[in-house]
């Protein structure tokens, strides 16, 4: 597992994205692109050439510090970071000393905030997927207890559907194009309308669950 590819989303608040993206090209001895998109993001092209990016998320709950407490403040501070593609070794150590910088700066996480894991599916089955997905489903209370999921995050963070456990076994799919068609079929069957590619289905089944942001 930790010879695997994966990438991260770290959500937070606190700082705006300008400030995150001046201290990760700090941090990455790179070079800032502001891209004016519908999401004001931020790219870090980091010395290594890798890209990292700081963009905006509706769902999080935009603060900073005043005093000893916390005030609301304007869109500009909320902030998604978006890593690369890494691996543990290599790059575990870069990720912490990353998150450590962005939060003496003033970062942090309230309950809006959350984390996704995309984990790399390249050396999935379809029979080892369908395995993935039932361990997931029976594990799915536990996992939501350990990780403390608040009720306000649900929308963001679903268990595992029912109906798709029930689909993928009695299916028992043996190509990634009929995977496809059970994961996305609630949504018209239709997988373009959200990621549109066979790999990037791959890489969404990863994470456990339906990612909605």
């Amino acid at each position: 597992m930790f010879t695997n590819h994966f990438g991260i989303e770290i959500e937070f608040t606190g700082i705006t994205r300008n400030k995150a993206a001046r201290i990760a090209a700090s941090f990455l001895h790179g070079t800032i692109t502001a891209n004016h998109d519908h999401y004001d993001s931020y790219s870090v092209r980091a010395s290594d050439n890798r890209v990292w990016k700081f963009m905006s998320d509706a769902s999080i709950l935009c603060q900073k510090k005043q005093g000893r407490g916390t005030v609301s403040a304007t869109g500009k501070y909320s902030v998604e970071m978006v890593s690369p593609v890494l691996t543990y070794y290599q790059d575990i150590g870069i990720l912490q000393g990353l998150v450590r910088c962005l939060r003496k700066a003033g970062g942090f996480a309230n309950s809006s905030c959350g984390i996704h894991i995309h984990l790399d599916g390249s050396n999935h089955t379809p029979r080892s997927i369908r395995n993935f997905v039932n361990i997931i489903a029976s594990k799915n209370d536990l996992l939501y207890k350990a990780l403390q999921i608040e009720p306000a995050r649900m929308r963001y963070c679903k268990k595992m559907d029912a109906y798709l456990v029930e689909q993928m076994n009695q299916q028992k799919p043996t190509d990634f194009s009929r995977i496809e068609h059970i994961w996305y079929q609630h949504l018209d069957g239709n997988a373009a309308w959200r990621y549109g590619s066979r790999e990037n289905v791959h890489r969404h089944i990863g994470n456990g669950g339906t990612d909605h942001e």
